[in-house]
């Protein structure tokens, strides 16, 4: 039986959601003449800045397009659905914020995506622009710390670009663009539940099978092994499960300060992410840790997937600053 959908043809949502998304921010994004998959922000780019690419699949969203905007990143490059963007878009994205002082590359450590913007580095370099890599890894459950290098980025993408995207902002050098990067994802935690499969719009067949009592701890966003399927648990019992393995890694002190994102991973509504998010700072106080800044919904999605993810950001000064700076985003602002 298929999955029920608003959608036209299945081949044509990508491009059809692109059309729909430039009509409603066309005063914040537009997209390229060169390349209809690469969607530029109108008032980031300018002369001497480093200008910050993003990108990976369609599915997520708002990431990756809807944090294109002054403040935060320059460019994205749009792939289908659950997909790495070709070389192609990610080249025009490039070309188009080069300010003369470099550009750099974000995006979710996945196979695909690495690939093809490696490729597109390669290409624009024969144009004599730098480009430095930042790849995001703030999946905690998806590999051991010791192989970190292999962790998938998830939803800490959030915190991770807005720090990049503020050094940016502030006309800082490319080396230091990177550095502030760096710290970002080595700094950002991020655990996820499934609770349902979601379906792409081509087959429109659920990606995965899950029992109707079950939950999937760790789930990746495209329907990835997690660490552990059992029976599903209360709120607290989950934000519990979650926090625990955040803190066991990140160790914060009494008197440590974070930010807090408790995301939708598409169709879980906000009376469920208000909940856990009241556990989250329940168990942040009893540890004496300062909740900075918290957002809650829908920041990087798995399609209709059920379920949510804990992020938080271990904060120091410095990115307490980025965090804080402002951004005009189509699907995202801090004033």
């Amino acid at each position: 039986m298929a999955t029920k959908k608003i959608i036209n043809k299945g081949d044509d949502a990508v491009d059809e959601m692109l059309d729909g998304i430039l009509d409603a921010h066309a005063d914040t994004v537009m997209r390229l003449d060169s390349n209809k998959r690469s969607i530029v922000s109108r008032n980031g780019p300018r002369k001497g800045k480093v200008g910050l690419v993003i990108g990976g699949g369609s599915g997520h969203e708002p990431s990756f397009l809807g944090f294109v905007g002054k403040g935060l990143a320059d460019a994205a490059a749009i792939g289908n659905v659950f997909a790495s963007p070709p070389p192609d878009p990610i080249i025009e994205c490039t070309k188009a914020v080069d300010g003369g002082a470099g550009v750099l590359y974000m995006y979710g450590n996945y196979a695909g995506d690495v690939m093809n913007f490696d490729m597109a580095a390669e290409m624009v370099a024969m144009d004599d622009i730098e480009v430095r890599t930042v790849l995001s890894t703030d999946d905690i459950a998806s590999a051991p710390l010791n192989e970190k290098h292999k962790r998938r980025g998830v939803a800490g993408n959030f915190f991770i670009f807005k720090a990049a995207g503020a050094a940016c902002d502030k006309m800082l050098s490319l080396d230091e663009c990177e550095r502030i990067a760096r710290k970002a994802n080595d700094r950002t935690y991020t655990v996820g539940v499934a609770l349902s499969p979601c379906s792409l719009p081509q087959t429109r067949k659920w990606n995965f099978e899950m029992g109707d009592d079950e939950m999937e701890i760790g789930m990746g966003i495209h329907g990835e092994p997690g660490m552990s399927r059992e029976p599903l648990q209360t709120a607290d019992d989950i934000t519990d499960r979650i926090i625990d393995k955040i803190f066991g890694e990140m160790a914060p002190a009494k008197g440590d300060r974070v930010a807090v994102l408790v995301n939708s991973l598409g169709s879980t509504p906000l009376m469920e992410l208000y909940i856990m998010n009241r556990r989250v700072h329940q168990r942040l106080r009893e540890r004496g840790v300062e909740v900075h800044k918290t957002w809650v919904g829908t920041y990087c999605s798995s399609l209709e997937m059920a379920g949510a993810s804990i992020t938080l950001m271990h904060l120091d000064d410095e990115l307490t600053g980025m965090i804080d700076h402002p951004c005009d985003c189509a699907m995202f602002s801090v004033k």
